[in-house]
């Protein structure tokens, strides 16, 4: 499967991403991962509904292994780093569709409802491209009302990692460890005029399902003033 977007030749990408690809299956082979869905969540995934995936920017290097041909769309920021993990998806039975909340955000919007028009279930990271960190946008809000898809928040946390210096102090999953995943509390979006409230909610379920996850693999709370 490709991308759905033209993919710019560049040698170094070309390089990086492969071997981004063999590492994150040598991760999935050498990661004891641990699942905790709720009843409501494990029911719409065997009920074969759409779905709304959302995780914190800065969580999402170790999704693909676990998530791999699920036929998930994931949506990818424009820039040149964003292109790494572009070509790494189609390797996992993925589709990225690019833009962000700041470069191509109403085409990357009609691009992820076309996709799920195909059969693909969304992942996407409210915070991101840029921040503010832990931050929940109203993208991920107005996608939900258009589709009338639920939104399902969910927290990871690694036992073996190190963070880089971006923004986001975005977690880079070494081998090894534990992985944790804990889904929360299912969102549904109706109306507008609901977005503030449901932003401010989705955003504590977010850092409510990272803690349960942080507890568990690293037994320390997630600090979300830390980054």
């Amino acid at each position: 499967m490709k991308s759905e977007e033209k993919k710019p030749f560049s040698l170094k990408h070309t390089i990086v991403s492969t071997f981004a690809w063999w590492y994150s299956v040598f991760l999935g082979w050498t990661t004891r991962v641990y699942w905790f869905k709720t009843e409501e969540a494990k029911q719409l995934e065997e009920s074969g509904q759409g779905i709304i995936y959302a995780a914190w920017h800065n969580q999402q290097l170790f999704l693909l292994y676990p998530f791999k041909g699920q036929k998930i769309a994931a949506l990818i920021s424009q820039s040149s780093d964003g292109e790494y993990i572009a070509r790494v998806l189609p390797h996992f039975g993925m589709l990225a569709v690019r833009g962000s909340s700041t470069r191509g955000g109403a085409r990357a919007l009609i691009k992820l409802m076309q996709a799920a028009e195909k059969g693909y279930r969304l992942m996407i990271t409210p915070d991101g491209p840029r921040g503010p960190i832990y931050t929940v946008q109203p993208g991920i809000l107005f996608l939900a009302k258009k589709l009338g898809w639920p939104i399902v928040p969910g927290g990871v946390a690694l036992s073996h990692k190190f963070k880089v210096g971006s923004w986001d102090k975005m977690r880079i999953p070494l081998p090894f460890g534990k992985a944790v995943f804990t889904y929360g509390k299912t969102f549904w979006v109706q109306n507008e005029e609901d977005f503030p409230r449901l932003a401010k909610e989705i955003q504590a379920e977010l850092n409510r399902c990272s803690d349960e996850s942080e507890m568990f693999c690293n037994k320390k709370h997630f600090d979300s003033t830390q980054g």
